[in-house]
């Protein structure tokens, strides 16, 4: 498959330049051979290729001469993209960059070059300056609808103490899940959460999404609240679900977690407030600290019934950033933490794009396209059958 890319390459090339002739009709460009051969690893194992070499009969030095550059296989590549992205899993899977060459040969076979410790750590050095060009990017005429945001700690093995990684994820209007921004904060305090809630509106995220999703951490709402007056918040219920139970005994926390579940898997707001009643009226004698941890929250945790039933399992949690750390938190068991904050920031960031391309799309993206044009639901349902600004013209 590899060959006869390559040779499709070479043929598109020189039927692009056939025009290019001589006086006497001969074309210019020309096929010249092959290069030496040489192994590319990839994910089916080494395999050696020789790739067709063009020749310009004109010289290097004439102004109308062309040069051939493959962009399937580029000058001095030796791993495919498939190993590339193979790297970084193997490293957050707990390997370390001393046990690379054993632990690629034997999922690649007993070649496995060009992946030695030193090289392990160039790349480390890579994955930072891909993360500071991405934290860079512009995001004029970006569109997210849906906003997860969560604080994730790690430990810092050689600098001490520990870090708190600020982590954003974006639903696009077509549903898909982006990661929008990650920033090495102080804790989850509200200036950490806003330099990075502005850095993002500077850069060209000027709409502000119809709802945003994270735990209790006050620094993140009051954040959202100056950068992104008019987006609606949801408390996530499995951090409010964990805070609740922390506050009752053991004993009785089974049948609390079942009046918890009751809540919001209701299917109207109306019968979720009629739960919430009564999980209160149960609970709030005897155990007023969880009672109290639940009701100021009330409204947030319901704000989901506002929007369209079928978003409702991706609206409710900030699942979607816990679920993409879980490999992460399993590398820092392996190893005890990263060695520096850029590393660790660089791991992270390298581990979420290639993650991203794998996470569950939205269902249902042409409910996203009614609530983007300002139609309004309710349970889940679509309420009007006009957007709002257009009623209230």
């Amino acid at each position: 498959m590899l060959a006869a890319a390559l040779e499709a390459e070479v043929s598109d090339f020189l039927d692009r330049h056939q025009h290019q002739r001589d006086e006497a009709g001969r074309r210019q460009v020309i096929r010249n051979g092959r290069l030496p051969e040489r192994e590319v690893l990839t994910g089916a194992g080494p395999l050696p290729v020789s790739q067709p070499r063009v020749r310009d009969k004109r010289g290097k030095g004439h102004p109308e001469a062309v040069s051939f550059y493959s962009a399937i296989l580029p000058p001095y590549l030796r791993r495919s993209k498939s190993v590339d992205e193979l790297i970084p899993w193997l490293y957050l899977r707990g390997v370390s960059t001393g046990d690379f060459q054993s632990a690629l040969q034997a999922l690649l076979g007993p070649e496995a070059p060009a992946l030695s410790a030193s090289v392990i750590s160039r790349l480390m050095n890579d994955w930072q300056g891909e993360y500071e060009a991405w934290n860079r990017r512009d995001l004029s005429g970006k569109e997210y609808v849906y906003l997860w945001a969560d604080g994730v700690y790690f430990n810092i093995r050689l600098e001490g103490g520990k870090q708190c990684l600020l982590v954003v994820i974006g639903a696009t209007p077509e549903g898909r899940k982006e990661l929008v921004g990650i920033l090495d904060g102080e804790r989850e305090s509200k200036q950490s959460w806003y330099e990075l809630l502005t850095d993002l509106k500077q850069r060209g995220l000027a709409k502000p999404p119809k709802l945003a999703t994270a735990d209790g951490a006050l620094g993140f709402w009051a954040a959202l609240e100056e950068v992104f007056p008019d987006t609606k918040g949801q408390r996530c219920w499995v951090h409010k679900t964990a805070n609740v139970l922390n506050k009752l005994p053991k004993s009785v926390q089974p049948s609390a977690k079942s009046g918890l579940h009751e809540i919001w898997m209701a299917p109207t707001k109306e019968k979720a407030n009629n739960a919430f009643d009564t999980f209160v009226a149960k609970y709030e004698s005897k155990y007023p600290a969880a009672v109290e941890c639940m009701s100021k929250d009330r409204d947030t945790l319901l704000t989901f019934y506002d929007f369209p039933a079928e978003h409702w399992v991706h609206l409710r949690t900030t699942n979607p950033v816990e679920s993409a750390f879980s490999t992460v938190r399993h590398r820092h068991r392996r190893t005890k933490g990263s060695g520096t904050r850029k590393a660790s920031l660089a791991m992270v960031f390298k581990l979420m794009q290639v993650a991203e391309k794998k996470w569950r799309k939205l269902t249902a993206a042409g409910r996203i396209l009614q609530l983007l044009a300002g139609y309004s639901f309710e349970d889940g349902e679509l309420k009007d059958r006009e957007p709002e600004d257009r009623t209230a013209a």
